[in-house]
């Protein structure tokens, strides 16, 4: 039985309808928290609220719609008339390939949902209230070269320094934290692995790729008050995939 260090609490969790962004709002309800998710895909979005209880609702919308967060934070002053939380987790990486070749509009996309998203989710969460902290979810990708993607690895590497910047700014009332997966079994990142999965898994001293409750976990921890001394801080979550030998 989890301990329930989320009771009478209320979070924000954005991309949530599957992979990580689930496992985080499912590990905090199984702690006594209330969450409210978002997603794209409203199908799949009243799905996961079902899945996961009395606890949880649900808006759906794109991130980087202004609209859809005016949505999201009038429906948890209606509903719950408080928050606590807020876990940036939406993000996108529509392009795979050689950084020369990424298309500027496709670049300006991925920085405005993976980075610049997360920044006005964060005020607007300030302005509505958010007492507690904020995580991120970056990626292993934003810190070293990451061949295939490394436009989605700029924005992460801004990601966690946006992370830095709000810590400073919002501290002392509100912790800034982040998190940096690397290769984690979902849909996501399935074009990572697929096919290659015991090649992938070999790379990585645990010998296995990441789980999105590997995720969740850490998340949990960051968000509540046993990380009560932790802000600005990015903490990779890699298989002891930074600790490999450089020669």
């Amino acid at each position: 039985m989890l301990t329930p260090r989320f009771a009478e609490t209320v979070t924000i969790v954005t991309g949530a309808s599957r992979g990580i962004g689930l496992a985080i709002a499912e590990r905090l309800t199984l702690e006594g928290g209330s969450v409210v998710i978002t997603g794209r895909n409203k199908e799949a979005l009243d799905e996961a609220v079902d899945a996961l209880g009395p606890n949880a609702s649900g808006v759906a919308g794109r991130a980087d719609d202004p609209e859809h967060r005016a949505a999201v934070f009038a429906h948890v002053a209606e509903r719950y008339g408080r928050l606590d939380h807020l876990v940036n987790n939406a993000g996108i990486n529509p392009v795979y390939g050689p950084i020369a070749e990424v298309e500027a509009g496709a670049a300006r996309k991925i920085l405005d949902v993976n980075v610049i998203a997360s920044l006005d989710w964060t005020r607007d969460a300030v302005a509505a209230g958010l007492s507690r902290s904020v995580v991120n979810i970056a990626s292993a990708a934003g810190l070293g070269a990451s061949p295939g993607i490394a436009f989605y690895g700029i924005s992460k590497a801004a990601l966690m320094n946006l992370t830095v910047q709000l810590a400073y700014e919002l501290a002392p009332q509100i912790r800034v934290n982040a998190v940096a997966p690397a290769v984690v079994k979902t849909s996501f990142a399935r074009a990572l692995y697929e096919g290659q999965e015991s090649e992938v898994s070999a790379a990585y001293p645990l010998a296995r790729l990441g789980e999105p409750e590997d995720i969740a976990g850490p998340v949990a921890f960051l968000l509540s008050g046993d990380a009560g001394w932790i802000t600005g801080q990015t903490v990779p979550i890699d298989g002891g995939g930074s600790i490999r030998p450089m020669l």
